[in-house]
């Protein structure tokens, strides 16, 4: 792997390796964030067993036996937390970083959102059969304008956008440079906010509801919809619904709008103790620091999802990634019946959840490319260190 440290990165080439690698720490020395803050209750104490993880070894996807530490090290990993039982067994941190680093989570952010939808529904702020026009009427005669909430929520509404990843002129770029992450494709055109890049998607590619097909726009607009139902910015209610019940140890920060709307498909940033709070919150049903934050029923419906969603998803390209799994509430599914949730972004980024075993893992990475056979076995170690431990 190149060494970075000597790497400079700017608003043009931060994403691209090798200055990926130091920029995911930097998110908010280059775009406008918005704070998430801890606020002034305690921190939320881990126990500590820490164990050997580096050195236990698993099968790899090309059959030889692998340890976890040469994972990390072809993974280009930043940070590695792994916790059984709210006691943390490993704690590692690589290329820079430390425990009180924050990191870009890409769309890991997603997942914050779901369950702040679910947090919505319980208390009858909106319901999942809702219109997205209810909320936000500006969408009126765009191509989301039969979409309701749970198409949002599971990936399977109208709107036609492309997330090639590889495409350096797909939607999903488009899209990120309101925000400024692709400077090279603003033009005088170009929308100037999410609202108004979502007001441009004019054009159906299936019916809602007719099959799963991931596309960040979706979480950016179901963002949108929760500003309005709720009170107060988007980040404040996740600040304040989710973030501080937790009992964080840091703030967190998201990137920003214009407008100062947060880009909750991708823009969040947070350190790795942190985020494996949030994977203990859901593998707990929701339960988490005294406090249901999460409703459990939400949690199960995530988990289980319905025939449906679990047909759409195994027609889709991402049914090979995960046989037998789903998309649900934007929180990949890989085993129902074990449990195994995962939250994931693009370069790397994962919270592996197994609520049958009670183990969470955070890894979070800066891989020069943004998806790929590094994940692949990521997810192997990962499966397998969940059920060893």
């Amino acid at each position: 792997m190149t060494d970075s440290s000597d790497q400079k990165f700017t608003v043009d080439n931060w994403c691209y390796p090798p200055q990926n690698r130091q920029s995911f720490q930097r998110i908010q020395s280059l775009f406008p964030t918005a704070r998430i803050s801890r606020g002034f209750g305690p921190v939320t104490k881990f126990n500590h067993n820490l164990k050997d993880i580096l050195n236990i070894t698993y099968i790899g996807s090309d059959g030889s036996k692998r340890r976890v530490k040469q994972m990390l090290d072809e993974g280009y990993t930043d940070a590695l937390v792994v916790v059984k039982d709210n006691s943390i067994l490993c704690e590692h941190y690589s290329n820079g970083m430390s425990a009180d680093s924050v990191h870009l989570l890409n769309s890991v952010t997603k997942s914050f959102v779901g369950m702040l939808a679910g947090i919505f529904i319980a208390k009858g702020l909106m319901r999942e059969t809702d219109l997205v026009t209810q909320h936000v009427p500006e969408l009126g005669g765009t191509a989301f304008s039969e979409s309701t909430i749970r198409h949002l929520l599971d990936m399977s509404a109208a709107p036609e956008y492309g997330e090639d990843y590889a495409d350096p002129t797909a939607d999903f770029w488009k899209e990120a440079s309101v925000v400024g992450w692709r400077p090279a494709l603003k033009t005088k055109e170009s929308a100037q906010t999410l609202l108004a890049y979502a007001k441009t998607l004019t054009e159906s590619e299936q019916s809602n509801g007719e099959k799963y097909h991931y596309r960040t726009v979706f979480t950016n607009v179901l963002g949108m919809v929760l500003e309005r139902a709720g009170s107060g910015s988007l980040q404040d209610q996740l600040q304040s619904r989710i973030w501080q019940k937790l009992g964080p140890e840091r703030d967190a920060a998201i990137v920003v709008d214009s407008s100062g709307f947060p880009y909750v498909g991708a823009g969040m940033n947070a350190c790795a103790l942190d985020l494996a709070r949030f994977g203990q919150m859901i593998i707990q049903q929701g339960q988490y620091n005294g406090e249901q934050i999460v409703p459990t029923d939400w949690i199960k419906d995530t988990r289980y999802a319905d025939d449906q969603t679990k047909s759409n998803f195994a027609q889709s390209e991402y049914g090979a990634l995960f046989p037998g799994g789903h998309y649900r509430n934007q929180v990949w599914v890989e085993d129902a019946e074990k449990g195994i949730l995962v939250a994931i972004g693009i370069f790397g980024q994962i919270i592996y959840m197994n609520m049958q075993t009670q183990v969470v893992i955070v890894k979070l990475s800066t891989h020069p490319e943004p998806a790929g056979l590094l994940f692949r076995d990521s997810f192997i170690a990962m499966r397998a260190l969940s059920e060893l431990l």
